[in-house]
């Protein structure tokens, strides 16, 4: 999974994904890759010169003569060349991971370590997503301009041209007709017929992208996140309440975590310090506050992200390379998406079951919102997908290809509200480690945890429903779970004290427990 955090450790090896996101068994696919067909720009046609008029009726002789042919078409040659198309650049696709056999659509996932996530040893639990830009290098300039060859004018523009010719001399027919017919009839003088409405102000309806984007963007900010030793970059942020609380990623300001600076711009313009007041590595959420807010900040409406379907519309709002207030659209092309994704340290990686997209998101729209065609927040843009490693200005930084993806905001508001009561987040947990190795057939617990600790908790809720250390867990509740970090995406998406059901296999054999979540405090 490509990160779109700026920074030197960017391109951090993830571990392997799965191969499809968790759906009910009865109907579990893979999402197919969408590949946008190709722009074909269509030459454009000179309009003929217009063709002598016909000679005038004899007094007495009606109709008209007959109309005259159409211009034959230009030879060979003659006919002005099209306008040439812009060429596009040409990124390279990069390096597969070692050991990724699954088609580049899928997103990649990153071992924290030692290959194995502990759940209850206070095991860190890492961030990631789509984060910030700065200083990114600019397009390349002095391409040269290669004229393409010239058309024959027997081609479609001759035949456009026939047919306006055509058209011209019916509309005189019958303009002469009816002008004939007018006046025999008229008796009453002649009739002025004025347009219904003059120029003037354009009224945008609410539930169009404009009106979307009218209301929203004033309560999104672009968030600039500096370390202590000067690096950074940018991402976005949105209005989550009235006190000048912020939600964006993890991703976003962890330069600025340790002694460094955060600011906040607004699209008018007004520039506010920030401090960072909570952060979840593992979940990719921060919350940060605007010092001396001001009082009139409108926070956006949340969405139920549980509600979203496939095929919905979807507007992302953020700073993709850094250019502020840009809104793109899309729409809803798959829940449940499992993903992990590395902040780019190397150290830590964060799990969701995403909402994916094809709005386009790039490097700077992380921590902005995902919004439904009514203005609501529906998710917080976080990671995306990418085949090359070359972006912009040459830098590291990838593009967006229509593979995008966002936390679901039912899980971000619970994160956000914790981070804002304590500062640190909570986490549910079954009390177990699994493997984070590419795998179709579950999450296999481990015969040994994190720094040689027990693979299932004593006491925790694993030990308590009887799981042991090589059982396979296949479900979760009726979702089907492939390998362990979309198990651990999963069990994330519930709060701690939540009862789920867990399918799993040992020696061969289908087994079905029910258990209560616990809870985690803190990243360490």
């Amino acid at each position: 999974m490509s990160t779109e955090n700026e920074g030197t450790n960017e391109g951090t090896p993830v571990p392997p994904a799965p191969s499809a996101p968790p759906v009910p068994v009865e109907t579990a696919s893979a999402a197919a890759p969408q590949t946008p067909a190709p722009d074909a720009g269509a030459p454009t046609t000179p309009l003929p010169q217009t063709p002598p008029a016909a000679p005038a009726a004899p007094a007495g002789d009606w109709p008209p003569p007959t109309a005259p042919q159409a211009a034959p078409a230009a030879a060979e040659g003659e006919w002005p060349a099209p306008a040439a198309a812009a060429a596009a650049q040409h990124v390279p696709a990069a390096a597969p991971a070692d050991g990724w056999q699954n088609p580049p659509t899928t997103p990649l996932y990153a071992d924290a370590g030692a290959g194995a996530h502990a759940y209850g040893d206070g095991g860190a639990v890492g961030a990631g997503g789509a984060g910030g830009v700065g200083g990114v290098g600019g397009p390349a300039w002095g391409a040269s301009y290669q004229q393409p060859a010239p058309k024959s004018g027997r081609g479609r523009g001759g035949l456009v041209a026939a047919v306006l010719v055509a058209a011209l001399v019916a509309g005189g027919l019958g303009g002469g007709l009816g002008y004939t017919l007018a006046k025999n009839d008229d008796n009453s003088g002649s009739t002025t017929v004025s347009a219904s409405t003059s120029g003037g102000a354009v009224k945008r309806d609410a539930g169009t992208v404009a009106g979307v984007a009218a209301a929203a963007l004033p309560s999104t900010v672009t968030i600039e996140a500096e370390s202590s030793n000067g690096e950074g970059g940018t991402g976005t942020g949105f209005v989550f309440d009235t006190q000048g609380h912020i939600v964006t990623n993890n991703h976003v300001v962890a330069d600025a975590v340790d002694g460094g600076k955060v600011t906040a711009t607004f699209p008018d313009g007004k520039k506010y310090n920030a401090e960072v007041v909570g952060h979840a590595q593992g979940y990719d959420v921060a919350v940060i506050k605007l010092k001396n807010a001001p009082s009139d900040l409108k926070p956006l409406t949340l969405g139920d992200s549980d509600k979203v379907a496939v095929g919905d519309s979807t507007i992302a709002i953020g700073a993709p390379f850094g250019l502020s207030n840009t809104v793109t659209t899309g729409i809803i092309s798959a829940k449940n998406r499992p993903v992990a994704s590395s902040d780019g340290s190397g150290s830590s990686s964060s799990y969701m079951s995403a909402l994916q997209t094809d709005a386009s998101i790039n490097p700077g729209n992380s921590g902005g919102p995902l919004l439904d065609a009514q203005g609501n927040v529906i998710g917080i843009n976080s990671a995306i997908q990418s085949t090359g490693s070359g972006g912009l200005g040459g830098t590291s930084q990838s593009g967006s290809i229509g593979l995008g993806f966002a936390i679901p905001i039912n899980q971000a508001k619970y994160v956000a509200q914790q981070l804002i009561k304590t500062g640190e987040p909570v986490y549910a947990k079954i009390g177990a480690s699994v493997s984070l190795e590419d795998s179709s057939g579950g999450a296999k617990i481990t015969d040994q945890g994190s720094g040689g600790s027990s693979a299932v908790e004593s006491g925790g809720p694993a030990a308590q429903a009887g799981l042991k250390p090589g059982d396979v867990i296949t479900k979760l509740d009726d979702t089907v779970i492939d390998s362990g970090p979309t198990l651990i995406g999963e069990i994330w998406t519930h709060q701690p004290g939540d009862k789920v059901t867990i399918t799993y296999e040992r020696d061969g054999k289908t087994h079905t427990v029910e258990l209560t979540l616990g809870s985690r405090t803190g990243d360490n």
